[in-house]
């Protein structure tokens, strides 16, 4: 199995660059590129989709043959909701950083037959998931019920310092609908203030995977299977984007039974 812990490699350019091979699995692919003013970057999906998400930043990008302007609100990830665009397999797309760009690269296996689209930051309504010191705060980009897609999901969230999150513990790593769906998923963290810290752990009823991790700002968790917790401390709010796929694109998690009483707590 690989690494779980997904250290940026880099601090410009192509900073993180997570393929199926890499992560020994299947389905998910997560890149990561910052990127000067005036700087450009461009690509083939391939028999890929792909979701690009301004993590902080502007862009002029075009994709699959249209043109979509300049691109990108935030110049930070907890300043507010992203801009995204979608891109089909079978296209190509380009951006060209007008100020300095952090731009997300998700993808998964895909068809040609959506077209590419931008996802502007009010697309979705904002939620606030769980109580208390469980409180978290989550977009949807590419959620299952947008219809547009074969098989990426994507979503950031937010959680206040302190605070727990992809909590209490769940997992989806069996195809067993409508009980449970088998989702491979990447975590990209960052934290703010960026010098602090947070904890994720991805474990199994059985422990034959058992890997709890100390995360910094610019790392991704790899989550193959399993239960996948996460807490921030003290002082630092924690940011992440997930990217899942798996063989159908559906979100349906199973709780861990031993927490699952603190959801009607």
């Amino acid at each position: 199995m690989a690494n779980l812990l997904v250290k940026p490699k880099a601090t410009e350019g192509r900073v993180t660059h997570v393929t199926p091979e890499s992560a020994d699995w299947t389905y998910v692919g997560f890149d990561l590129y910052r990127l000067k003013p005036g700087e450009t970057v461009s690509a083939e999906t391939g028999d890929r989709e792909v979701c690009l998400v301004w993590i902080s930043g502007k862009s002029t990008v075009e994709a699959g043959g249209a043109q979509f302007g300049s691109v990108g609100e935030r110049m930070s990830p907890f300043d507010g909701p992203p801009w995204a665009l979608y891109v089909p397999a079978g296209s190509t797309w380009s951006a060209t950083a007008e100020t300095e760009l952090e731009l997300a690269v998700c993808s998964a296996p895909g068809g040609g037959d959506h077209q590419a689209r931008l996802i502007p930051p009010d697309t979705h309504p904002p939620l606030v998931r769980g109580k208390g010191s469980n409180v978290r705060h989550v977009t949807n980009i590419m959620p299952e019920n947008d219809g547009a897609a074969h098989s990426l999901l994507v979503v950031e969230v937010v959680t206040p310092n302190g605070n727990t999150s992809s909590y209490p513990s769940h997992k989806h790593d069996r195809d067993d609908l409508p009980h449970e769906s088998q989702l491979e998923e990447t975590y990209y963290h960052r934290l703010n203030p960026p010098q602090g810290f947070a904890f994720q752990r991805v474990y199994t009823d059985d422990r034959s995977l058992d890997e709890a991790m100390a995360v910094e700002d610019g790392d991704v968790v790899l989550v193959p299977k399993g239960y996948h917790p996460c807490a921030t401390i003290h002082g630092y709010d924690l940011y992440y984007l997930n990217v899942m796929a798996g063989p159908k694109r559906i979100w349906k998690f199973h709780n861990q039974k031993e927490h699952e009483w603190l959801i009607g707590a």
